[in-house]
């Protein structure tokens, strides 16, 4: 099923109802993209307009189960030093995404579950005292991130590197290796548990170095503390490189619905399969 659509900021009521139609009424649905890509505003869109349907929806972000800054310490010591980097696979809480995904199945007013919050700020979880409370259980779950339903590599592919990071800072290959056993292990199986996945897919990799940096821009031009600049960008979007390849290569012949985005995040066409 093929249908053209335009969106800017947000996507016209119509690519949301449209959506919306063809998801379950209830389930968990997973939201893959690149950086950049409208993963949030998306699953913001859903759940509001789920919601004006009288169904109880939510979502959440893979980045909420990142583990924080001193965890992640002890995996560059005893595994590989590119892991201190937050968002490849390995450097989330999967466990606490599994036992968050079946507290919201059972949540109740007695038994509230509680949706984890990072501060990427500080880079740690916040506290579970300041975690968002649920107290019934919603009928559709909104899971979104950058990973999401990303398929691991065969092995043969992790043998040569594709940048400067992985030439220079894992010419051994374990990190890589790491990281895509991490996906097979762990992160496959919570795939395997979506009803629907939806795939927003850029025109390419390079667009996500300038979505990225729009979003960098207007933290340097308010000065935040934790900005990038171009070069600093550069090398952090080095870390994820690799899998954002594998995504584009692999997430439109997975994905129930297919989002192909222009470089300027309109929606150029949408499958359904």
């Amino acid at each position: 099923m093929r249908r053209d659509a335009n969106t800017h900021d947000h996507y016209p009521d119509a690519i949301v109802q449209l959506l919306l139609d063809v998801l379950p009424a209830r389930g968990l649905i997973g939201i893959s993209g690149l950086q950049g890509s409208g993963k949030s505003t998306l699953a913001a869109q859903l759940v509001a307009a789920a919601e004006r349907r009288g169904s109880a929806a939510i979502t959440m972000s893979i980045d909420d189960f990142y583990l924080g800054r001193r965890a992640r310490q002890r995996l560059a010591r005893m595994v590989h030093p590119l892991l201190a980097t937050r968002g490849v696979p390995g450097t989330h809480d999967v466990e606490l995404l599994r036992r968050t995904l079946a507290a919201l199945h059972a949540a109740a007013p007695r038994h509230p579950a509680r949706i984890p919050r990072f501060d990427k700020g500080r880079d740690t979880r916040l506290p579970p005292s300041r975690w968002r409370r649920v107290k019934h259980a919603p009928a559709l779950v909104i899971l979104e991130g950058w990973c999401i339903g990303i398929p691991p590599q065969d092995r043969s592919a992790l043998r040569r590197p594709i940048n400067a990071l992985e030439r220079d800072e894992d010419s051994d290959r374990r990190w890589r290796t790491f990281v895509n056993a991490q996906l097979a292990q762990h992160y496959v199986p919570l795939w395997r548990r979506f009803d629907r996945l939806i795939d927003l897919q850029a025109p390419d990799f390079a667009v996500v170095a300038r979505w990225r940096d729009e979003q960098e821009r207007a933290l340097r031009r308010r000065h935040a503390p934790r900005a990038m600049s171009p070069a600093v960008l550069r090398r952090f979007l080095m870390h994820y490189e690799r899998l954002s390849r594998q995504a584009l290569r692999a997430l439109p012949a997975l994905a129930d619905i297919c989002l192909r985005l222009a470089g300027d995040r309109r929606v150029r066409e949408i499958m359904i399969r």
